[in-house]
């Protein structure tokens, strides 16, 4: 499995420095819906401290959590694609702080400094690797043993 990559460290100090101009410090009380499946992704975020669980919505009643979240990780990739609309919906599991990035900033910051956009879409990319190798390993944990025990 790959390593987990923490969006800021990855960045060269110049990117860094930036990017973080952009930033605010917001925080989330514990339980806070912090954005829904499907809601505009005009913003992202990089947890200072705390823990988001994201989740996805499998019946009108119930939500599964797919990952949870902490320190130094990313918080919402969608805003980098269009259509811009959140995949997941994420909760503060504990009391959040992080940086918030507005989305539309950012982007155009990508525009005028196309090294900086190159480096960051490669962060995120290598992120949403790990996360997705993270979430094969889960299923097949939790559902491979099904299969093998039905045989």
């Amino acid at each position: 499995m790959t390593k987990a990559t923490k969006l800021l460290p990855a960045l060269p100090p110049p990117q860094r420095e930036r990017l973080m101009a952009l930033a605010r410090e917001v925080s989330f009380p514990e339980d806070a819906r912090i954005f829904e499946a499907g809601g505009i992704a005009d913003r992202f975020w990089v947890i200072r401290s705390g823990a988001v669980s994201l989740d996805q919505r499998v019946t009108s009643l119930q939500r599964v959590t797919v990952a949870t979240l902490g320190a130094g990780d990313l918080l919402g990739w969608s805003w980098l694609f269009p259509p811009y609309a959140w995949d997941f919906g994420a909760e503060a599991f504990s009391p959040v702080r992080a940086y918030e990035f507005d989305a539309a900033a950012v982007r155009r910051l990508c525009d005028e400094d196309q090294h900086l956009g190159m480096i960051l879409l490669r962060q995120v990319a290598e992120i949403l690797a790990y996360r997705l190798e993270a979430t094969r390993g889960k299923l097949l944990e939790r559902y491979g043993r099904h299969r093998h025990t039905a045989l």
